[in-house]
């Protein structure tokens, strides 16, 4: 089975914003986009060639992974080494801000 990792942000890190979420990732050697889906978004399963990290700032992007499903809400990082099948999807009718990490 794939290993993927569920984080939370830690508030000793300070409040959360866009900006040091990204520097989180950034300092962990990901490269970053910031991305808004709208409610109804929903992603089919798929597969990328290099780890990625999914984080999620505002609203709730529901990350399945076979029959293991992750609702991540702000804070919430979900890292998946490269191959790891998965489907991606807005839940609730908040957008979505999230950030993309991708490791090369």
């Amino acid at each position: 089975m794939t290993f993927v990792r569920l984080e939370h942000w830690d508030p000793s890190d300070g409040p959360l914003t866009e900006k040091r979420m990204i520097l989180a990732l950034e300092s962990e050697g990901y490269e970053v986009a910031v991305y808004a889906y709208r409610e109804g978004t929903v992603f089919p399963e798929h597969l990328h060639a290099q780890d990625k990290c999914d984080a999620v700032l505002e609203g709730t992007l529901r990350i399945k992974i076979g029959e293991a499903a992750y609702d991540l809400k702000a804070g919430d990082r979900l890292y998946l080494p490269a191959g790891t099948r998965h489907t991606a999807e807005v839940i609730g009718t908040k957008t979505v801000l999230s950030l993309d990490g991708t490791r090369y």
